[in-house]
């Protein structure tokens, strides 16, 4: 009885021995090996698309330069070029089965791209998968390279690739925030400083804070996207270039600026570069920085929102899901606590990063696999984490308006604003008289015969307090040695 498409298999031989491998499946030996050997984070490669098109633009560019050098002929070129491009536009993802934690400093990675496309072109060329005798994974999709430069090469494209859907989703989030610093612009809060009241300010001017802080993080971010940008191709095995010919790394160069649209440069000294990896070092720092920061305002989101009625109560959080299993009504800030929980996920990836090159050793880095999975899952997570935090928390965020006038109207923190013209001493003692009282600080400073009402109400404004509106001139110092008391602890307050 003939077997079926799902039991029929091909022999495959290395230097190893042979193995039999699944008819329909575009991998070969190489990596069926790797698939038995690191079944570590069961995750395959082609959870990070970015990388696998990546690996397919290195292969495609290494195909045209081959045949622009004449070391491959048209049609295998051709053919290899073809194969990746299929690739590229989104084809056979799911042939890139490795695990993406794996020993060998990402040959298995290298050997599964190998064989994917080269059993595509195989294919396409009307021939049996496996008929490496005329179509080779090694001598001919593998020609002028070694996973030594494809590797990182290929981590430094996808990762550039990656970051652009993050730099997008990033400046939505700062969007976001900016609409409701202008939704906010006119509600007067009060500030804090060591979580104690501080000096009043708008919640409008706490939410432009946030988007700013964004903004500089997205330049941050930008910015480094050009320590990606040093690529090591020709290197192959230590950065000697063995095996390849002179005219190769120029050549595959030129055709990856091509194909990528990115300003990549070849690295001035290969061993360095095939050794060093201090720049995902770098690049990942980037994006713990920006997780961090991140994880600070969805820390003040949760604080603002506390409550809702033993809190600060300040702004209301969109409701998403109930929040207890015991406790009717509850419901809790599970938006900014999961943006939280992967910042804290960021940063731990970052210290694997920094352990991952240090332990670098002689001509080559072995860890580059557990670095490359580091930064892309970072860069995943923050995405979505972004995502997220706009459209289920941000978008739909309001104000307690009514709690906010009132906390301002009962602070004593408004007195700063009076300093400049009735002077700090007095200030003081009427904010200890406020306390003390539950007076307001606007009557007491008129009862005082420190300012008239009406300087008074001037100075209290909104746009005086929040700073928006300057004060452009001032009134002269009153005296408050006569008229102002310090108050005692029986309540005694300030007389006119």
């Amino acid at each position: 009885m003939a077997q079926d498409a799902t039991t029929r298999t091909r022999t495959e031989t290395d230097s190893l021995g042979s193995l039999e491998i699944p008819a329909d499946a575009y991998w070969g030996i190489h990596t069926a090996r790797a698939m038995e050997n690191f079944p570590i984070s069961k995750r395959p490669i082609s959870v990070y698309k970015d990388l696998v098109i990546a690996l397919a633009m290195v292969k495609q560019a290494s195909a045209r330069a081959n045949r622009e050098i004449g070391v491959l002929n048209a049609e295998r070129a051709d053919l290899i070029d073809r194969a990746a491009q299929r690739i590229i536009d989104g084809e056979f993802h799911d042939q890139f089965v490795v695990g993406v934690v794996q020993g060998g400093a990402g040959t298995s990675t290298n050997m599964n791209a190998n064989e994917v496309i080269t059993n595509v072109a195989l294919e396409m060329a009307g021939r049996e998968k496996g008929d490496y005798a005329f179509l080779s994974p090694i001598d001919h999709t593998n020609r002028s390279q070694s996973t030594n430069d494809v590797y990182p090469t290929a981590v430094k494209i996808g990762l550039s690739l990656d970051l652009r859907s993050l730099l997008d989703e990033l400046d939505l989030l700062r969007r976001s925030f900016l609409d409701k610093a202008a939704q906010f612009h006119d509600i007067l809060k009060v500030g804090r400083t060591q979580l104690q009241d501080a000096v009043p300010m708008t919640l409008g001017q706490e939410f432009h804070g946030f988007a700013t802080t964004l903004g500089e993080d997205h330049k941050r971010l930008t910015e480094n996207a050009y320590l990606m940008f040093e690529i090591n191709m020709g290197a192959t095995a230590i950065g000697t270039g063995i095996t390849t010919h002179p005219g190769y790394s120029p050549a595959v160069l030129r055709h990856l600026r091509a194909i990528t649209g990115l300003d990549l440069e070849l690295a001035t000294d290969l061993v360095e570069s095939t050794s060093d990896t201090g720049s995902f070092m770098s690049f990942s720092a980037s994006l713990k920085r920006n997780a961090i920061k991140l994880s600070k305002i969805c820390n003040d989101l949760r604080l603002l929102s506390s409550g809702p009625q033993a809190g600060l109560g300040e702004i209301n959080l969109p409701p998403r899901q109930a929040g207890s299993s015991i406790m009717p009504g509850k419901v809790n800030p599970v938006i900014p606590e999961v943006v939280n929980q992967v910042a804290f996920a960021v940063a731990g990836a970052d210290t694997t990063v920094t352990m991952a090159v240090e332990g670098g050793q002689l001509q080559l880095n072995a860890f580059e696999p557990i670095i490359a999975h580091s930064i892309f899952q970072s860069i995943t997570w923050m995405r979505r984490g972004m995502h997220t935090l706009r459209v289920n928390c941000v978008d739909g965020i309001t104000a307690n308006t009514e709690r906010l006038g009132a906390m301002v109207g009962a602070s004593v923190g408004v007195v700063t604003a009076l300093t400049p013209f009735i002077g700090y001493a007095a200030s003081a003692a009427l904010a200890k008289t406020a306390l003390l009282t539950g007076r307001n600080i606007a009557d007491l400073v008129v009862e005082a015969d420190l300012m008239t009402r009406e300087q008074v109400a001037k100075q209290l404004s909104p746009a005086r307090l929040s700073g928006l509106e300057a004060i452009t001139t001032a009134i002269p110092i009153a005296q408050p040695a006569e008229n102002v008391v310090a108050p005692s602890d029986s309540g005694a307050r300030p007389r006119a």
